[in-house]
């Protein structure tokens, strides 16, 4: 299977968007379901892509996943400083787990940071239970910033994203 990265083009949002909001409920990551506002946003591309960068991973027409590239802050940025670029919410559809798809796009948001003028990291958040992601990161050298780690429900005490960053 060749896969291929590229932007997300509008035709694609409807399937990047239930991509992305089925991993996450099939994954359990949404702690209150079917019924959790963040659902809204993660099938929302097109927002995303009014905002940030959505890139697919394709292969054969048929998208298998999507990552949202921020370059320099803006309103998709969590956590990016000034000089760093952020990775959000990287999906794959659970058919197409396992083959180097989520890997493949993490690799193209490093490409595309490593182009960005006066980039000199790249962030992102992580929920504790993404393991196969963090494998993904710390093999491409993305370390641990638990000085960074956050909150995105301070009412919630529960909820603590961890933090990775890539020196470019």
């Amino acid at each position: 299977m060749d896969i291929v990265i590229r932007q997300a083009a509008p035709g694609e949002y409807g399937s990047l968007g239930e991509i992305t909001a089925q991993a996450y409920l099939q994954d359990g990551l949404l702690d209150f379901g079917e019924s959790d506002a963040y659902l809204r946003e993660l099938r929302d591309v097109a927002k995303r892509a009014a905002a940030a960068e959505v890139l697919v991973a394709a292969a054969d027409d048929r998208v298998l996943g999507g990552v949202t590239f921020v370059p320099s802050g803006g309103p998709m940025a969590d956590i990016a400083a000034p000089g760093e670029a952020e990775t959000r919410m990287l999906a794959v559809a659970r058919e197409a787990r396992g083959r180097g798809v989520g890997e493949a796009l993490v690799r193209a948001c490093v490409d595309r940071a490593r182009t960005v003028g006066g980039c000199e990291r790249l962030v992102l958040s992580t929920q504790r239970t993404m393991r196969t992601a963090h494998r993904i990161y710390e093999r491409l050298g993305f370390v641990r910033t638990p000085e960074r780690d956050w909150n995105p429900l301070p009412d919630l005490d529960d909820i603590t994203l961890l933090t990775y960053e890539l020196t470019l």
